[in-house]
């Protein structure tokens, strides 16, 4: 499992609003939505490189990639979606103990603005790599994205 160190999986909560879990894959909204519906899919299993996915584990992966564009399709509906996995964050910390773990950002990318529980969601980098600016929103909004994102993800 997880350790309590990584900043996707700590113990407070992990990253974000835990939305749903799969036997190998935690979904998390993520606590900055500058991009609506951004969300962190992070592996149970502590691995370090993608090629120590197991097989298993990439088929859980691959349902979770059509069901949360599936999911925020319907709710959203962006122009396209970026998938990231960076691990960089790991070696930002001042020790020599870097213990990268595997951990995808979901990123809905949006060319016009959206209106969501009266929230305008701007996309000003579209086309371009998302830029990691926070944006926070009220919890109320947060909820309300993660439930959304929920409803579709069971159909």
């Amino acid at each position: 499992m997880m350790t309590d160190n990584c900043e996707y999986c700590q113990l407070a909560g992990g990253y974000g609003e835990l939305i749903e879990e799969t036997p190998y894959w935690m979904i998390f909204l993520a606590p900055s939505q500058r991009y609506l519906g951004t969300c962190v899919v992070a592996l149970k299993k502590k691995r370090a490189n993608l090629s120590e996915v197991n097989d298993a584990e990439w088929d859980d992966f691959v349902q979770i990639v059509r069901k949360m564009e599936d999911s925020v399709n319907k709710s959203f509906k962006p122009n396209l979606f970026n998938w990231s996995c960076f691990k960089n964050a790991a070696f930002r910390k001042d020790n020599d103990d870097v213990d990268p773990e595997i951990h995808w950002h979901f990123i809905p990318r949006y060319q016009e603005t959206v209106l969501f529980c009266g929230v305008k969601f701007d996309d000003p980098d579209f086309g371009h790599i998302p830029q990691p600016i926070a944006r926070k929103v009220s919890s109320e909004v947060m909820n309300n994205i993660k439930l959304e994102i929920k409803k579709n993800l069971l159909e």
